[in-house]
């Protein structure tokens, strides 16, 4: 039998191995040492270079490098349970002493001996000196509510504003109710002419905020200045000043020791029934002597002219509350520490002025 040779197909050299069997057919020989590639003559493959040896990395026969878990100090805490009111109280705090009512109660009764003793010296020194100022709290005051209004939207014009501020205070004082009731009309026209330049967009809610300005913080405020315009002015203006300061302190007092019945939740929760009580209390035992003896009116008189300024005062303080909760904020400023801002102080004071000046011009004429 012929031996096969190297040039028929499906003959194998010497030294050759054939290629696996796929799907039943015996394929190529192929060189060997070779894993593909065509059929050529065996050639050596030079081996691979050896890879390089390696240091050993060294490791530690023990752990004494490393540190060591110390035990808990004696009396330290060990369980993981919540710290109780107990294990906190003695750390150390910045914060300063407030009161119920959550503000600093140290500032607040300094800025407010402060406020009542300029208010007091203008009175006895030069009545046009509490004139000034009245104009200048009421100007920051506007200025105050203004920007507070524009922290709901509402953009009421500035200008106008302080302008028609300066011309109620003057013309109450030079021409008395005519002159005040005829500034603020013109004053409710200057702004709705101001507010037509930026044009029609958002008119009727910024001309509204104007007017809404204008009449609560400077025609009211024109009532303190009709008080102040005859002889006995300073001793119109005294009463209607303690009393309302009296309204606060009774009702803060009252409400600390005895407030149990909320006045109007939603608006400001701290207000009691029973606050209104101290209020009202305080309002008579501070306005009666007053109204008997520097203003010549019946004791009667001072009973209800402290009732019904107990009673503004305690629906002026609601009215700011209401505004400041729907815009969302504390305070109408920050000028005075633990008070807020101006119109913060002034809140109870512009309607109980425009009940005082009713209520002296039939009790005290």
């Amino acid at each position: 039998m012929t031996p096969p040779s190297a040039d028929r197909p499906g003959s194998v050299r010497p030294g050759a191995e054939p290629f696996p069997r796929v799907g039943g057919r015996t394929g190529a020989s192929r060189p060997a040492g070779h894993d593909t590639g065509p059929v050529r003559a065996s050639r050596p493959v030079p081996p691979l270079p050896p890879l390089p040896a390696r240091a050993p990395v060294p490791v530690p026969d023990d752990t004494a490098v490393f540190p060591q878990a110390q035990p808990p100090s004696e009396g330290a805490p060990t369980s993981t349970a919540m710290p109780q009111a107990e294990d906190v109280q003695a750390l150390p705090t910045t914060e300063k002493p407030v009161g119920r009512a959550g503000r600093d109660l140290r500032a607040a009764i300094g800025v407010g001996v402060s406020l009542v003793a300029v208010i007091v010296a203008s009175l006895l020194v030069w009545r046009p000196a509490f004139l000034a100022v009245l104009t200048a709290a009421i100007l920051v005051a506007v200025v105050e509510l203004t920007r507070a209004l524009r922290t709901g939207g509402f953009h009421a014009p500035l200008v106008p504003l302080l302008v028609g501020t300066l011309a109620m205070e003057a013309l109450a004082w030079t021409r008395g109710p005519t002159g005040l009731i005829t500034a603020f009309f013109l004053t409710a026209l200057a702004v709705l002419l101001w507010r037509l330049a930026p044009g029609p967009a958002g008119y009727r809610r910024d001309a509204a905020a104007g007017v809404l300005v204008a009449l609560y913080v400077p025609l009211l405020a024109g009532f303190a200045v009709l008080l102040l315009v005859p002889e006995d002015g300073a001793a119109r203006v005294l009463a209607f000043i303690a009393t309302v300061v009296a309204s606060d302190v009774g009702g803060y007092v009252a409400g600390v020791l005895f407030g149990k019945h909320p006045m109007a939740p939603s608006i400001s929760p701290k207000k009691s029934w029973e606050g209104l009580g101290g209020s009202v209390l305080a309002c008579m035992l501070v306005a009666t002597p007053i109204i008997v003896f520097a203003l010549d009116g019946p004791w009667w008189g001072g009973l209800l002219f402290g009732a019904a300024l107990a009673v503004s005062a305690t629906v002026g303080d609601l009215a700011e509350s209401l505004i400041k909760r729907d815009l969302g904020i504390k305070d109408m400023g920050n000028l005075l520490p633990g008070h807020g801002g101006i119109m913060d102080r002034l809140d109870s004071l512009l309607p109980s002025a425009a009940a005082a000046y009713l209520l002296l011009s039939v009790l005290a004429p």
